[in-house]
């Protein structure tokens, strides 16, 4: 099998602690019912099918002695003849650092054609919540490089942030751009219903820019059965915070897409006929978001957890269950549309803790200017479309929004910070003179450039 070879998912070891032995009673989609007692809810079981081949499946729903499973492997071609075995404890994942520079399916298991990793210790993937009192504020940035963040909606150490697109934009790009791009040690990445190019394009992203050796990735493709994308982002956070708990590492976790996990949450939920809330989406769905990104943490002794999802926003509304929900929990967001990063429509809520304490004396001025200028340009815009006469002042404005989304807003646009910053102040001086730039006049003098500099 070549490494990048889709497998079957929900192969497993064939050595387990086993316990209990009956028959399915009925299977429907990608669940099968089963009568068992003394099963805890969360508690895996391994079925072997007639025709030999074994799946993991999950307890996820108990009515007496009456037990749903869900089938990490899928339902298809199971039989209602197939042995199920409980194994006695919930979901694990292997942590240590043999995950390095390796990928894994949504159950796990190794994907990327290497070894099983026996023997190493495994711990629970449905963990519990960090204790409040054992976080710490945030109080460091995260640089990715990116103009469009660094200068604007700085990302921070342990926030929980989402990328907001709709379906064709270049959003797989800019989160394998901030996986390679970003300072942190260790790097967890989880993808949901991937086609098979968009896990190729994030393996060899990775491999190509050095990062593979402290990356790991749990990925689901799209031909992989619908509920293999449910445990991903728990493995993802699971490895995550035991890396920063126990190694002290600033971990990112990069998920993609989690619309199409929680699409997958609700396929499961009809499945089970449990009583949708709105547009299909099950009435704890702000709970389910809200367990993932909760984890993400700066810890009070040790490393840090954040998290950086994208969420498609389907047919870009807003109000849609999944974007909806998820702006009440996370801590902003990047806009992305048109193959730029809007700033107008992205909003970090911690940048503020950083901004000129753990950045440049000049950085929050220089932002607030900026973007108080582009939204200048942006009316002098929208005057000279309607064939309103311009000042001097519109045309200067003009000309600033144009230097303004070719050096800033693309999304393959890479410089470092203090880059970034010395390019605002460049493209101001190339359209406007000091005393009109909204900056205190000690970091007009200090940073604005010399004539000879400007174009």
């Amino acid at each position: 099998m070549r490494a990048d070879e889709p497998r079957r998912p929900g192969a497993i070891p064939s050595s387990h602690p086993l316990a209990r032995h009956t028959r399915l009673l009925d299977i429907v989609g990608d669940t099968a019912r089963v009568r068992a007692r003394g099963v805890a809810l969360g508690e895996l079981a391994r079925i072997d099918n007639e025709d030999g081949e074994r799946l993991l499946a999950r307890a996820i729903e108990l009515d007496g002695d009456l037990v749903t499973l869900q089938v990490l492997g899928g339902g298809k071609g199971l039989s209602s003849h197939a042995d199920v075995r409980f194994l006695g404890r919930p979901l694990e994942t292997v942590c240590s650092a043999s995950l390095l520079g390796r990928v894994f399916d949504g159950t796990g298991t190794p994907r990327d054609g290497g070894p099983e990793l026996v023997g190493e210790r495994r711990v629970p993937v449905d963990g519990a919540q960090v204790n409040p009192v054992r976080r710490r504020l945030p109080q460091n940035m995260i640089r990715t490089d990116i103009p469009m963040i660094d200068v604007f909606n700085t990302l921070v150490e342990s926030q929980k942030i989402p990328v907001f697109s709709v379906a064709g934009e270049p959003y797989n790009a800019l989160l394998a751009r901030i996986g390679f791009q970003a300072d942190a040690d260790v790097v967890v990445f989880g993808g949901m219903g991937l086609v098979f190019d968009d896990y190729h394009f994030f393996r060899h992203s990775f491999e190509e820019r050095g990062v593979f050796h402290r990356t790991v990735m749990f990925v689901s493709l799209a031909g992989d059965p619908v509920t293999e994308r449910l445990p991903v982002p728990d493995l993802a956070l699971a490895v995550a915070e035991r890396f920063a708990v126990e190694e002290g590492q600033r971990v990112l976790v990069l998920l993609t897409d989690m619309t199409a996990w929680a699409d997958a949450l609700k396929e499961e939920g009809i499945t089970l006929e449990r009583i949708p809330a709105n547009r299909g989406y099950m009435g704890d769905l702000y709970t389910q978001l809200a367990q993932r990104y909760e984890r993400a943490c700066q810890f009070l002794e040790g490393g840090s957890v954040t998290v950086l999802t994208v969420t498609t926003v389907p047919g870009n509304d807003i109000t849609h269950p999944v974007p909806d929900n998820t702006g009440y929990i996370t801590e902003g967001q990047f806009y992305l549309h048109d193959g730029v990063i809007d700033p107008f429509g992205s909003l970090s809520r911690l940048k503020q803790r950083v901004i000129g304490s753990g950045t440049r004396e000049d950085h929050g001025q220089v932002m607030n200017a900026m973007i108080r200028l582009f939204a200048q340009a942006e009316e002098a815009a929208r005057k000279q479309a309607m064939a309103f006469d311009l000042s001097d002042w519109d045309h200067r404005l003009l000309r600033f929004g144009a230097l303004f989304r070719s050096r800033f807003m693309a999304v393959d646009v890479s410089m470092p910070l203090e880059a970034a910053l010395d390019a605002c102040w460049q493209s101001m001086a190339e359209c406007f003179r000091p005393d009109e730039l909204p900056i205190r006049p000690s970091l007009v003098q200090r940073y604005f450039p010399h004539p000879e500099r400007r174009a």
